[in-house]
């Protein structure tokens, strides 16, 4: 496994930690940004293809922690809703993923990333609410989504919202329907033959670094101004997701 880190230098490696333990503290505040951010500095790295399975064993540790710092915020009820609906779309989500080109995966994580940013606006700004037929419905075109994008969290965030759950119950449940949806992506990549040594040694550097993540956030959470880092993030994501793309096109 340690061969897999023979072509990336410590300084690589010391980024990769550090933004990975930034991104944990982000999400942990606004519900979403790890599988945002880490992208754009894995990229430049290691290229697009690895990308998703990497963010997928890797946010079992940022979630695990996050579900175990605000345990008693989660919705239990609206988390069986949506997983119920998303299981299955999300394997074949996943599917596809391992089909696609190195352009292809540049092109479909660029797009998910500046998608993400006006469609979470655009939910909030109608004030979209949703019951429980309508979150099962919109929770397998979700599945679909999240089984082949990083950085597709924010639906998820979006979807919670628009069904009523409120303030930490959203990081909370968010924490456990991502637990059950990155085990059965992870299922799939094995299957597929997609957990290469590179793979499963990014994805552990990245999940332990990010562990103390949620717990910082915690602390950070009744302090920290959301708007602020909110709109860094999309500034962030935005123009990361649009460097992805004209990568893409380039390689065409």
């Amino acid at each position: 496994m340690f061969s897999a880190f023979a072509d990336v230098s410590l300084f690589q490696l010391l980024l990769v930690a550090g933004v990975a333990l930034f991104a944990s503290i982000v999400g942990g505040v606004a519900g979403y940004g790890t599988g945002a951010l880490m992208p754009l500095v894995l990229v430049p790295l290691i290229g697009a293809e690895p990308i998703v399975p990497i963010i997928a064993i890797s946010a079992l540790f940022s979630n695990s922690s996050r579900a175990v710092a605000f345990f008693k915020f989660i919705d239990w009820r609206r988390a069986g809703i949506i997983l119920a609906a998303s299981v299955l779309t999300c394997a074949l989500g996943a599917y596809g993923y391992t089909l696609l080109s190195s352009a292809g995966a540049l092109l479909v994580i660029g797009s998910m990333l500046c998608l993400s940013v006006p469609l979470r606006r655009l939910l909030k700004y109608h004030n979209v609410s949703l019951g429980d037929g309508g979150l099962a419905m919109s929770s397998a075109g979700y599945g679909v989504v999240v089984g082949g994008t990083a950085g597709s969290g924010v639906i998820l965030l979006s979807l919670l919202m628009a069904a009523g759950v409120e303030g930490a119950g959203v990081i909370a449940t968010d924490a456990v329907i991502s637990i059950v949806i990155g085990l059965v992506k992870i299922s799939v990549f094995g299957l597929a033959g997609v957990l290469t040594a590179q793979v499963i040694a990014f994805a552990l550097l990245i999940g332990f670094v990010a562990l103390p993540g949620a717990f910082l956030a915690k602390a950070f959470v009744a302090r920290m101004p959301l708007h602020v880092h909110t709109a860094i993030l999309d500034a962030v994501v935005l123009t990361g997701g649009a460097f992805m793309i004209y990568g893409a096109v380039t390689r065409w």
